[in-house]
């Protein structure tokens, strides 16, 4: 490149490749399974709150004492990913949480 653009400059270009705001966020889709009880949906939707988080899409699935979740999130950052994630193992009956 460095080559090409010494020896033909009006052929390089200044290109942004996406937005790199700190506004910046992609949706996430994550899983987690755990022991079904009342009001875990509220104490994960709480994490995401407390993470600022917003979802846009929830799947779950309760059998034989076992819920199973898939959420859809905006997430910014890995870093950001990563805090909820481990917040989340924190719930109370949660055995799994992971990007899926």
């Amino acid at each position: 490149f460095a080559e090409m653009r010494s020896k033909a400059p009006e052929r390089v270009i200044h290109t942004d490749w996406g937005r790199t705001g700190q506004d910046t966020v992609y949706p996430v889709d994550l899983y987690i399974q755990a022991g079904d009880r009342q009001g875990l949906l509220r104490d994960i939707s709480e994490v995401f709150s407390r993470e600022k988080i917003n979802v846009i899409g929830v799947n779950t699935q309760s059998a034989k004492g076992q819920a199973r979740m898939t959420f859809t999130a905006e997430i910014g950052s890995t870093q950001q990913l990563q805090k909820a994630l481990l917040a989340i193992l924190e719930v109370n009956g949660v055995q799994e949480a992971r990007r899926q």
